[in-house]
């Protein structure tokens, strides 16, 4: 099976969780086709099979049907007739879109948080730096790296009282969580994610606004910068420029 023909099964990590009472299917594959999607796990170009994947997750084909038209809405997937469905190639100028509005929204978080009296709110992105500074050098722990970058960001929104507003973002900004998944496996990416985090938290714990604002749109500006050499790597990966 070449990576234009991916199913769920036999993917790493790849058997597909089974369906919940408390949570809808359609939810359930979403996620964790999105997951997959994000993490490149399910490559561009890779093929879905609405049966395959009914099979997979152990429900009909409508759940499934459901978490492809919403990976679709949010630019992950493409459908043609016939039923067959592929990953979609990373559209670059939808990258600088989702990045604009990203930087938007962050700066705003970071800003707030700064102004913030009680800073106690913090504990919790001041606890997964401490994890992520551990973890920095050991590409072997690049996952669970990834996945407290992650935290990290929904934390400083949950802090400012704007979680709902994370899930949103998070929603809208999957080419950019792709570009970051090509751009991550390094021990110096690694480092400059730790030293951002750093400066962002610095600033807010001093009240600066300004400096928080302009240390958290740095932070989010290194994969666009190094766009053009992500690109040159990974060709394939990417739609027209």
């Amino acid at each position: 099976m070449n990576r234009r023909e991916t199913a769920i099964a036999g993917e790493p990590g790849g058997e597909a969780p089974m369906p919940s009472a408390h949570v809808p299917a359609s939810a359930l594959v979403y996620e964790t086709l999105r997951a997959r999607i994000v993490s490149l796990q399910l490559p561009p170009g890779a093929r879905l099979s609405r049966p395959e994947l009914a099979a997979a997750f152990g429900v009909s084909q409508s759940p499934v049907r459901e978490a492809l038209l919403q990976l679709e809405s949010v630019g992950l997937v493409a459908s043609f007739r016939q039923s067959r469905t592929e990953v979609t190639l990373i559209d670059p100028a939808k990258l600088r879109q989702e990045n604009f509005l990203r930087a938007g929204i962050e700066c705003e978080v970071a800003n707030a948080l700064a102004g913030l009296e009680d800073k106690s709110v913090l504990i919790k992105a001041r606890g997964i730096l401490k994890m992520q500074e551990a973890l920095a050098d050991d590409l072997r722990q690049i996952e669970l790296f990834r996945q407290l970058d992650a935290d990290f960001h929904r934390e400083l929104f949950a802090a400012a009282g704007q979680e709902a507003l994370h899930d949103l973002v998070a929603d809208r900004s999957s080419q950019m969580a792709r570009v970051r998944a090509l751009d991550l496996p390094r021990v110096s990416k690694m480092r400059s994610v730790i030293e951002g985090h750093a400066a962002v938290l610095a600033a807010v714990d001093a009240g600066d606004r300004h400096g928080a604002t302009d240390a958290m749109r740095r932070h989010l500006s290194g994969s666009i910068e190094r766009l053009p050499e992500i690109i040159a790597q990974r060709p394939d990966y990417f739609g027209p420029r």
